[in-house]
């Protein structure tokens, strides 16, 4: 599933309809969490939203999500960040109306090269961008966990008391 989260103060109708468009054509679940919808803000068609969760909820989806997709607000980078989940981010702009200024700019700047963290320069970038991280999720599967399986522990044991 991917959970699309965009704060909950204003709409941030870019992302959303990007979101919705990349859903129309794909099988994965989304999920959107919208925030403050105003009378002509757009409502997605193709995933489920709403516009405000509980805290509970929230954290729920976000452990859930195979990827968040998010506004650059610190709120959610600091969730990706903790959950271990991978995050596309797309600052609104306030040239466009979308805040009263820059800094979510400079905020998707900051962590632009930070890992498990992506950021669509537009909303051209987002369908794409959507595309290749679960591509790269599915091939993840021959990487290392950090986690060691019962069986390897259990065979290291048993190799370990063999020697002593």
């Amino acid at each position: 599933m991917i959970f699309l989260t965009v704060g909950t103060q204003e709409p941030f109708d870019r992302l959303t309809k990007a979101v919705d468009a990349w859903a129309a054509t794909h099988d994965e679940p989304v999920f959107g969490q919208l925030g403050a919808l105003k009378p002509d803000s757009y409502r997605p068609t193709h995933f489920e939203w709403r516009e405000f969760i509980s805290a509970d909820e929230y954290q729920a989806k976000l452990e859930g999500c195979r990827l968040l997709v998010a506004h650059a607000g610190m709120g959610s980078i600091i969730s990706a960040l903790t959950w271990g989940k991978p995050l596309l981010m797309m600052a609104r702009r306030a040239t466009m109306g979308e805040h009263r200024n820059e800094h979510q700019r400079a905020t998707a700047e900051k962590f632009r090269e930070r890992a498990g963290i992506h950021v669509a320069s537009g909303e051209m970038d987002v369908g794409p961008m959507i595309d290749e991280l679960l591509a790269a999720e599915a091939n993840a599967g021959d990487a290392l966990s950090a986690e060691a399986s019962p069986d390897l522990i259990a065979t290291l044991r048993n190799f370990i008391h063999k020697l002593g």
